[in-house]
């Protein structure tokens, strides 16, 4: 009962004071609205990237050989390097902690892919082992993809993205099971992958080991792939790089501090890089959110220190017949909480109508960037730990808000409140 005659006395001063209230209401409204737009803004971005992003691996390193650009042990600087098939069994032996799987990958650059009438130009061959799939994140819209049988019989088959199947297959032939031409060499379709739109599409994935029959590869190779683990910081990724480079230097006689031998794509210290700009970009923006809340809040509490100066004959009467400053500070804060928990939950409402709105007009758009189209604004709401972030903000907020001006209110003398 004395809960419930707390909340009719707050309301009712509410009820008293609407225009006060209703001015109170409309900072804290106002930065709880700004807080959800801009988180939602935030996603809206992040979700952008990470759209954009889908495609790739962020676990995967591409080793490619250079050339030297320093003398080391009497060769001279220019020297070619070049990486063989047992350089991956080498590097999964000297570091089984930070590498899951290693490949060894060829590539072969074609003149022109063919089925019936229809040509495709500027294909290229990709030596591809069963774990290519995961390293490059390949996602198969129908078929399979190169497996172990195809590897040890040495089969002419191929996976083709949808894009390639579109241009080759015009009259709704199922491409599946075709036999395509490649400089007159003919293979079977066996797959089709998704095109992540980042990538020209015109890969097509063949057995490694008939690539390197067919085009006499020996063992040389183009590329290394590593898949790694336990790489979450950007400090292990440098130190095993430098490792890496230290075992490939011993093993092809190149200076481990020549950065040209080897050129190496680390996707994971990309993605580490990448994580920590969505973490800056979160975080400015709640920054950004939260003192324009800030504004509003110290605002309340002038109102409130106005409040409570309207009121201090209330208040000395009420401490004249018994009431405790416990009692007089409680019911400032609530009634301060209870300002900015309403108009709060008012103004977060409009944010999420907002995003959702923003959502329904933007979040479907692409720009054509030529080469790629990348979506403009990608799912930009917010969800539900943002809006039980925001709430204990409030109450926080709400409370702080009351709580000086309800500490003042209680050190009143009784005495002096009544003569006021």
């Amino acid at each position: 009962m004395r809960v419930i005659e707390i909340f009719r006395e707050i309301l009712g001063s509410l009820s008293r004071n609407k225009l006060r209230s209703l001015a109170t209401g409309f900072a804290v409204a106002c930065g709880l609205f700004l807080i959800i737009i801009l988180q939602g803004t935030s996603n809206g971005i992040i979700h952008t990237f990470e759209q954009a992003s889908r495609g790739f691996s962020f676990d995967a390193i591409h080793v490619f050989p250079g050339f030297t650009s320093k003398p080391y042990k009497g060769i001279e600087e220019g020297h070619r390097i070049k990486l063989d098939d047992s350089d991956s069994e080498v590097t999964l032996r000297n570091f089984p902690n930070e590498l899951s799987s290693v490949i060894a990958q060829i590539s072969h650059s074609a003149t022109s892919a063919s089925f019936g009438k229809n040509n495709l130009s500027g294909v290229t061959l990709q030596g591809a082992q069963p774990s290519t799939q995961e390293m490059e994140a390949i996602q198969l819209m129908e078929g399979r993809f190169i497996n172990k049988i195809d590897l040890d019989e040495q089969r002419k088959v191929i996976v083709i993205s949808d894009k390639n199947c579109e241009d080759l297959f015009k009259h709704g032939e199922k491409a599946i099971n075709q036999q395509v031409r490649i400089d007159g060499i003919s293979f079977t379709v066996v797959g089709i992958y998704k095109e992540d739109g980042m990538m020209s599409g015109n890969d097509f994935y063949a057995p490694f080991t008939t690539l390197k029959t067919i085009y006499g590869k020996g063992y040389d190779i183009d590329q290394l792939q590593l898949k790694s683990k336990n790489l979450d910081t950007e400090e292990k990724n440098d130190a095993f790089e430098q490792a890496f480079r230290k075992v490939m230097g011993i093993r092809h006689e190149f200076d481990p501090e020549d950065r040209s031998a080897l050129w190496i794509w680390n996707s994971a210290s990309e993605n580490a890089d990448m994580n920590k700009a969505k973490d800056i970009l979160h975080t400015s923006f709640w920054i950004l959110g939260l003192l324009t809340l800030l504004s509003g809040i110290v605002g309340v509490s002038n109102i409130m220190l106005i409040a409570v100066k309207e009121r201090t004959y209330e208040f000395g009467i009420r401490k004249a017949i018994g009431a405790k400053p416990i009692d007089i500070i409680g019911m400032v804060v609530l009634e301060s909480i209870v300002i900015t928990t309403i108009f709060g939950y008012i103004g977060m409402l409009l944010g999420i109508i907002f995003c959702e709105c923003m959502d329904t007009y933007y979040g479907n758009q692409t720009m054509d960037m030529g080469f790629f189209q990348s979506s403009i604004f990608v799912d930009p709401t917010v969800d539900v730990n943002t809006c039980i972030h925001a709430t204990i903000v409030m109450i926080i907020a709400g409370a702080l808000a009351g709580f000086f001006p309800a500490s003042k209110a209680a050190n009143v003398k009784p005495i002096e409140a009544l003569r006021g």
